[in-house]
C-alpha cells in the first residue's frame, strides 16, 4: 500500500473501532438497563430483533448506495444514523416503550451494518490482488479487533451505567460518536470506493457462485452460533444455574473479547499463507465446530456439572467458531470484485445477518419449546449444513 492508501485504511480502522466499542456499550446499555425495570429475558431479546432484521436490509442495499455515493459517505451515514438513535433514547423514561426502543435499536441495526460493510469493503480497495497472504491478515485483524472491542463495549456499557445512570451514559456516547463523524468529514477521502460505472439495484444480487454459495455457508454459521448463544445460554445460565445478571453479562463479554483476540490470531493458527484455505480445509474447521455442541449435549445428559460443560463447552466453541469466521470473512473479501466489492460484500453480510436473525428467533422459541439441549442439537445441525455448502468452495486462484 502506498503511504495515502495506509493513511485511509488507518482512518477507517480507527472509525470502526470506535463505532463498534459504542454499539457494544449501547447493546449492553438497553440490555441492562431494560432487564432492571422488570423485563423478561425473553423480552429484552426482542427489542433487538428489528436490529437484527435491518441489518440484513441495510447489508443488502448498502453495497449499492456504496457504489454510488462512495465507502465514506455510507460510513459516514452508519455514525449518524447511530447518533440519531442515541438521541431517541434520550426521552423520559415513561416514554421508552419496547416498541419506542425497538425503533430505535432499528437504527442503531442498520448504522452498525453500513459501518461495518464500509470498513470490510475499504481493504480489497487497498490492497492488489496478489497480496492474498496480507490481505489475510488484514481481515483477521479488522475483523477480529472488532468483537474484541465490542466485548470492551459490553464492559464499558455497564460501568457507564452504574456511574451515569442511563442517560448520562447515553449522553457520553453521542457526543463521542459526534466527535468521530467531525473527525471524519476532514480526513476521509470524498471519492473513495465509488464506481465509475454506476450499478443498477439488481446487481445487489450476486451473479458469482463462490460468493452465494459462501453466503449460504455463512447464513448456516452464525445462525448456528445465535440458535443457543444469543436466548438460550444466558436464559438458562439464570435459570438453570443460578447465575446472576451481571455474572452472566460478564461471561459474555469476556467471551466477545476472547472470540476476538482468536480471530486475530487466525492466520498463525490455520498459517499464513493462503494456500492451504481450500473448500474441503474450510469444511474441517466446520465440522470441528459440530462435534462441540453435541459433546456438550453428552455431558449435560451423562449428570457431569453443568456449569463446568456449559463454560468450557462456550470457550471451546468461541475459539474454533472464531477460526471458522476468521476463514469465511478472508474468503468473500478474496472472491469479491474489484470494481464490486461493497455489492458482493454486502450481499454477504445479507445471509450474515439473515443467520443472526433466524438463529436469535429460533434460540427463544426452540428454547421455551424444547429446552436448552435441543438449541445446542439445532446449532451442530446448522453447523453441519454450512461444512457441507462450503466443502465445494473454490480455491482463491480458481476465482481470481
Amino acid at each position: 500500500m502506498i503511504r495515502g492508501d495506509i493513511r485511509q485504511y488507518l482512518i477507517v480502522t480507527g472509525n470502526y473501532w470506535a463505532f463498534t466499542l459504542t454499539d457494544g456499550a449501547l447493546r449492553m446499555l438497553v440490555l441492562l438497563y431494560f432487564y432492571g425495570l422488570g423485563y423478561s429475558p425473553l423480552q429484552v431479546a426482542s427489542l433487538f430483533l428489528l436490529y437484527e432484521f435491518f441489518g440484513v436490509v441495510t447489508n443488502l442495499v448498502g453495497g449499492w448506495l456504496a457504489a454510488h455515493l462512495g465507502l465514506n459517505r455510507t460510513m459516514q451515514g452508519g455514525l449518524l444514523l447511530q447518533i440519531a438513535a442515541l438521541s431517541l433514547l434520550l426521552v423520559e423514561p415513561a416514554i421508552l416503550t419496547v416498541a419506542y426502543v425497538m425503533v430505535a435499536q432499528a437504527l442503531s441495526g442498520i448504522a452498525k451494518d453500513l459501518n461495518k460493510m464500509s470498513a470490510k469493503s475499504s481493504i480489497k480497495l487497498l490492497l492488489p490482488n496478489h497480496a492474498q497472504g496480507k490481505l489475510y491478515r488484514w481481515v483477521a485483524f479488522l475483523t477480529g479487533s472488532k468483537n474484541a472491542l465490542k466485548g470492551a463495549g459490553f464492559l464499558l456499557g455497564g460501568l457507564l451505567l452504574s456511574l451515569f445512570e442511563f442517560q448520562g451514559a447515553i449522553s457520553l456516547l453521542a457526543v463521542a460518536l459526534t466527535t468521530i463523524f467531525l473527525l471524519s468529514l476532514f480526513f476521509l477521502s470524498n471519492d473513495f470506493g465509488r464506481f465509475s460505472q454506476k450499478p443498477k439495484f439488481t446487481d445487489v444480487f450476486s451473479k458469482s457462485a463462490a460468493v452465494n454459495r459462501l453466503s449460504a455457508a455463512r447464513f448456516f454459521l452464525f445462525g448456528a452460533r445465535d440458535v443457543w448463544f444469543v436466548v438460550a445460554l444466558p436464559v438458562f445460565l439464570q435459570s438453570q444455574l443460578g447465575w446472576s445478571h451481571v455474572e452472566v453479562g460478564t461471561l459474555m463479554a469476556l467471551w466477545i473479547i476472547g472470540y476476538g483476540v482468536t480471530q486475530s490470531l487466525a492466520p498463525m493458527i490455520t498459517g499464513r499463507t493462503v494456500a492451504g484455505i481450500t473448500g474441503r480445509n474450510t469444511a474441517g474447521w466446520g465440522m470441528f465446530l459440530a462435534v462441540i455442541p453435541l459433546v456438550i449435549i453428552g455431558l449435560l445428559l451423562s449428570g457431569i456439572d453443568a456449569i463446568h460443560c456449559v463454560v468450557i463447552g462456550l470457550l471451546l466453541f468461541g475459539a474454533v467458531f472464531a477460526i471458522n469466521s476468521a476463514v469465511h470473512s478472508f474468503l468473500i473479501v478474496s472472491y469479491a470484485r474489484a470494481d464490486g466489492v461493497s455489492l458482493d460484500v454486502g450481499f454477504y453480510y445479507t445471509a450474515n445477518a439473515a443467520g443472526r436473525l433466524v438463529g436469535t428467533l429460533l434460540s427463544g422459541a426452540i428454547y421455551q419449546w424444547f429446552g436448552f439441549e435441543a438449541c445446542l442439537l439445532v446449532s451442530a445441525m446448522m453447523i453441519a449444513a454450512s461444512s457441507w455448502l462450503a466443502v465445494r468452495l473454490p480455491s482463491i486462484e480458481g476465482v481470481a
